[in-house]
């Protein structure tokens, strides 16, 4: 949802958001269990009340603080690893905060600066409906509302008061915030009334209010997830280089029971079009007239009978959750069909999915869409998303592809930065997130679609895969113009106009002349799981055909940043110099019925040069949805005999006329 700066060549950004205050959970007494690890005890380190031993070797420390902290507070190590995982895949994250102020692998979160500090702030330069046929739309954006903060945002300062630590030592060592972790959910067993137990079946509802959620069904999806986890097993190596390892317990069955005690509000899913799978709830967005015969925030259609669902666009949201849900229940404001919330993946319909949301800046991308709000932050590198958020949203995604027949690739499921201006003047004011920190290959992979490769060493196609945590490209603007970006792993790429790093970037004629580095200009860079058809060779370098350019990007052997790929690429055809490239789809001007007026076949100031290819995402028709009325009478789906074939032209799709190309394999 983040709009790009007014001159995109140079990135505006956010404050990088401050330590924060506030909790929930207390201690418990010890078990057998405690004396049965007596052993990892032993390794603590004086922040869990035991003489200082000497340090393990260094990439063992975090696996050792987990079987401390299991032994101090009589948590299964289990449940701990299991917790601390969907929370934050072990990772530490140099004790910056999430989107949501949470710190450490155990994501204790003391949130309020961070929801202060939060987005959807100043001037807004895309028209969120895209469509020529009104005025654009221009809403007034809001900070959210921080007075009030659940439990959930606030969970830091109550595991300092259980362990006896500092806030700071909280956030920063992550042995600490492990044991502050355990410490939490020790304190959930109590209040439970339940007895510590070595047997992670019995702690399956202090898990569940680990979650912070204040609903029965949220906090049961998340403790699933946990307990999925824990079954799975599983073993990485960590941001901080630690190897942390879990055993999997494939026939854990949980204690479910315990639930019904916790004393949370009952949530109902009715009315939402959700996977059982994850907790969903209905939070409508208002379908209501105002002022002069305006109305907002969406239309309605009768999709997919009337035209298909093409497309789901990740966005994010550039604001903190109780403020995001404000916005969205405006009418004079936007819309999208779902959020989704970090801290425990929980989701809120507003819109049906056969209505159409204003949410991707072109028409015919909204028309054939579904919208994924995300809470977060673009240009907040050490802002990371939780892993509770990325699962529900695959399993969200998904359940919808499949539904309606959604191809599983990155030329269906967009991100916001892939949608293309509908017309000329739109490109520099398109929006740019969810940005180059969304981790597009694990989302995949979680997806059940992972990117590999599928062709030979030599294959004319290249799936854009960089290893995310190495790939640390360096940007700027994050939180003042031209300067560094702190360095993160990232989903993008760079590209350039040689094969040499000290070459020029490569120009968007689109975006200006002048292509920097900035976090939001998307001139010279690609993204993981984009494809795009192989221009040339040289050494550790692979070009590829880009925004009618060839565009140069490091790709050694040994640490690939592509790999080879199958897919059909289009070409201009036999006698065609060029051939102009379009941001919509729309039908010839004869196409359209009487009392509808046609809509302007306007190409991009792009073109595909003679002997360029383009990897295509498939043919579509020509198409406009004409809903410019509260009353849906009027309503029309025009279709044409002009068809397209869409193509990953740029960083941004676009499309092409299936009369001015041929098709062919790669």
């Amino acid at each position: 949802m983040r709009p790009p700066p007014a001159d995109p060549a140079r990135a505006t950004g956010r404050t990088r958001r401050a330590p924060l205050a506030r909790a929930r959970l207390r201690s418990a007494g010890r078990t057998p269990v405690a004396l049965r690890a007596l052993a990892a005890a032993a390794l603590t380190l004086p922040l869990l009340g035991v003489a200082p031993t000497p340090a393990p070797p260094a990439p063992s420390r975090l696996q050792e603080a987990f079987a401390a902290a299991s032994a101090r507070y009589d948590v299964p190590q289990s449940v701990l690893l299991g917790v601390s995982y969907l929370q934050s895949r072990w990772d530490a994250h140099g004790g910056a905060p999430s989107v949501t102020g949470g710190y450490g692998p155990m994501h204790l979160t003391d949130a309020r600066a961070a929801l202060a500090a939060s987005g959807h702030h100043g001037e807004d330069t895309e028209d969120p409906r895209g469509d020529d046929a009104r005025p654009p739309l221009r809403p007034q954006t809001r900070a959210p509302r921080t007075a009030e903060l659940p439990d959930r945002l606030t969970t830091l300062p109550e595991a300092a008061r259980l362990t006896g630590l500092g806030p700071e030592r909280l956030r920063e060592d992550p042995a600490a915030n492990v044991a502050g972790g355990a410490a939490l959910l020790a304190e959930a067993q109590r209040r439970l009334g339940a007895p510590a137990s070595d047997d992670p079946a019995h702690w399956y509802a202090a898990v569940a209010l680990f979650s912070g959620a204040d609903d029965t069904a949220t906090a049961a999806a998340y403790a699933n997830d946990v307990f999925e986890v824990i079954r799975a097993g599983g073993q990485r190596v960590t941001d901080a280089g630690q190897r942390v390892a879990l055993a999997a317990r494939p026939g854990l069955v949980p204690d479910t029971s315990a639930l019904a005690r916790a004393g949370l509000r009952g949530a109902s899913a009715a009315g939402t079009e959700c996977p059982e799978t994850v907790s969903c709830e209905w939070i409508p967005a208002p379908y209501e007239e105002f002022g002069e015969g305006d109305y907002g925030n969406h239309d309605l259609g009768n999709r997919p009978s009337s035209q298909p669902i093409r497309y789901i666009v990740v966005h994010d949201t550039e604001g903190a959750w109780e403020g995001v849900l404000d916005m969205v229940q405006d009418p004079t404001y936007v819309s999208w069909q779902y959020s989704l919330r970090s801290t425990d993946g929980h989701i809120a319909q507003h819109v049906k999915a056969k209505d159409v949301a204003w949410h991707a800046g072109n028409w015919y991308v909204n028309a054939a869409s579904i919208g994924l709000e995300h809470e977060g932050f673009l240009a907040e590198p050490d802002a990371w998303y939780t892993e509770a958020m990325y699962r529900s949203s695959a399993r969200l995604v998904r359940y919808l592809a499949g539904k309606y027949g959604i191809p599983l690739d990155r030329q269906h499921i967009l991100g916001h930065d892939t949608v293309p201006g509908p017309t000329t003047a739109t490109v520099p004011g398109m929006h740019t997130d969810p940005g180059p920190y969304w981790d597009w290959r694990h989302y995949f992979e979680l997806l059940g679609r992972p990117l590999k490769a599928t062709a030979g060493r030599n294959a004319g196609v290249v799936t854009i895969r960089p290893d995310y945590a190495a790939n640390r490209p360096v940007f700027t603007g994050c939180e003042s113009a031209g300067e560094p970006c702190a360095t993160h792993g990232s989903s993008a790429v760079r590209l350039y106009s040689d094969h040499d790093e000290s070459s020029p970037l490569i120009r968007d004629i689109g975006l200006g002349p002048a292509p920097t580095t900035g976090v939001n200009d998307l001139s010279s860079r690609v993204s993981t799981g984009q494809q795009y058809a192989v221009a040339d060779r040289w050494g550790d370098w692979t070009a590829i055909w880009y925004l009618g350019q060839k565009a140069w990007f490091r790709n050694p052997a040994e640490r690939p940043t592509a790999v080879p790929a199958r897919a059909e690429v289009v070409t201009p055809r036999k006698g065609l110099d060029s051939v102009p490239v379009y941001g919509r789809a729309y039908p010839e001007k004869e196409a359209y019925p009487e009392g509808v007026p046609a809509q302007a076949v306007s190409p991009l100031p792009y073109t595909v040069p003679k002997g360029q290819k383009y990897v295509t995402g498939g043919e579509v028709p020509g198409e406009y949805y004409y809903a410019v009325t509260f009353d849906g009478a009027s309503h029309r789906v025009v279709r044409g005999e002009d068809r397209y074939y869409q193509i990953q032209f740029g960083h941004r799709v676009g499309f092409v006329r299936a009369a001015d190309v041929t098709v062919t394999p790669s």
